[in-house]
């Protein structure tokens, strides 16, 4: 009787969100049902402490553990809760409780149907039951983990599909398949294209989704974030990987809607150099040809490949319009090799700085060997003569072979402007 009445009980009551746990007792029942234990054996609950937390992790709760400091104080010595597994399901947070029994700050625990004391038989119940339920939830998560497993071996991805697909009407839960989105696939299936074909942004996609009324499922804008988690998502060309950030691909069984080359391609676009400090990055041709549409000067940007079969990285530049003028303008981008080959189509058209350029080539005589059939023999540098198709021709070699200095201070030696647009090189805006 004197045990009885020293005893200072507060009042435990948790539920788990998670999904093993959704039969247990919502928490305003649990308190219902306790206080009805405590007005039948005369007991005063001091204070209450509610939580939705799981319990399979040891000092995860916030409300448990400031209960746990609170018997640390000693300001109660006695817990009221529905059942062992609403204080615990792991072996850290029931230790805690035994070692305080053993210590004598713990007093009694009391449950819907059952008290434990400090005594050696009540102690190793109360053990029983809490490594019952932690085996109990150890062995659903194993089980759950077996069945995602077998979902993913059969081609489907656990979870809602992303934008563009859509889970079948009427199936059961966890056997549902995936199809596409009438009216969503086609538009994700344009993103990828617009990319890798028109030199798209995440910024000008956007735009353009806009523009459409493009909606997600819940009828929201898309997000520019969004955007690019859809582009680097392996499900659109019918693999998928779970866990994400696991490395483990399986093979999709739903329908594609790229292919793995397009996927690839706009990767490319994607990717990035690592940073450099500001103005560390240069190119060859940036900011020596006008975008043909807007005017606006042309810059360079390059994207970096890695090569499977050796692990190598490969380095790819892309020229575009910088946008000053018109920042909506929707120049396509070009690879720096076909502006090359653009550029050596229209040399023989270009007006030279003749004088500028022959004093190149002159001082550039020995190192350019290739040459030699293309110009005079002469013992003198001065007495070297050269023809207009000498010169046109040496212009072409520094275009394709040259450095950046040399690519640049060549093309400072033309005397018409040049412009891009749809890809192609000309004199004329």
């Amino acid at each position: 009787m004197d045990l009885e009445q020293n005893l200072r009980y507060c009042l435990y009551s948790r539920k788990s969100t998670e999904s093993d746990e959704l039969q247990q007792l919502s928490i305003p029942t649990q308190n219902k049902e306790m206080a009805v234990v405590a007005k039948r054996e005369n007991i005063e609950i001091l204070e209450t402490f509610e939580e939705s937390h799981s319990a399979k992790d040891s000092g995860k709760r916030p409300v448990f553990n400031k209960m746990v400091e609170a018997l640390r104080t000693e300001k109660y010595n006695a817990i009221l809760t529905w059942a062992p597994d609403r204080l615990s399901r792991n072996a850290g947070d029931l230790g805690k409780l035994i070692d305080f029994m053993d210590q004598g700050i713990l007093k009694q625990i009391k449950t819907y149907g059952q008290t434990f004391g400090n005594s050696p038989n009540e102690k190793f119940l109360l053990m029983i039951l809490g490594s019952t339920a932690k085996l109990e939830n150890d062995a659903k998560g194993v089980n759950v983990k077996r069945g995602l497993r077998a979902k993913c071996e059969q081609g489907w991805r656990p979870g809602y599909p992303p934008i563009g697909y859509l889970h079948g009407i009427g199936e059961t839960k966890g056997q549902r398949k995936v199809y596409l989105d009438p009216k969503r696939a086609p538009v994700i299936t344009q993103m990828f294209e617009k990319v890798a074909y028109q030199g798209y942004s995440g910024r000008a996609l956007k735009r353009w989704m806009n523009e459409i009324g493009f909606r997600t499922r819940s009828g929201k804008k898309i997000a520019l974030s969004s955007i690019y988690n859809m582009l680097k998502n392996h499900f659109y060309y019918g693999e998928f990987e779970y866990p994400v950030g696991s490395g483990i691909f399986y093979k999709g069984s739903h329908q594609a809607l790229i292919s793995k080359d397009l996927f690839n391609e706009v990767k490319i676009h994607l990717e990035v150099a690592p940073k450099l400090k500001p103005g560390t990055k240069e190119f060859d041709f940036a900011n020596m040809i006008k975008c043909g549409s807007c005017g606006s000067g042309v810059t360079a940007e390059d994207k970096f490949k890695k090569i499977k079969h050796d692990g190598s990285i490969k380095r790819y530049v892309y020229y575009h319009c910088n946008r000053f003028k018109d920042y909506n303008c929707k120049e396509a981008y070009v690879r720096e090799e076909t502006l090359i080959e653009e550029l050596l189509k229209i040399i023989d058209q270009i007006e030279l700085d003749k004088l500028g350029t022959l004093k190149k080539m002159q001082q550039e005589m020995e190192r350019y060997q290739k040459f030699n059939t293309l110009i005079s023999k002469g013992n003198n540098r001065d007495e070297i003569k050269m023809s207009e198709v000498d010169i046109k021709e040496y212009v072409k070699y520094l275009l394709a072979e040259g450095t950046r200095d040399e690519k640049r201070e060549i093309l400072a030696c033309l005397k018409t402007e040049l412009y891009l647009k749809n890809q192609k090189v000309s004199l004329v805006k």
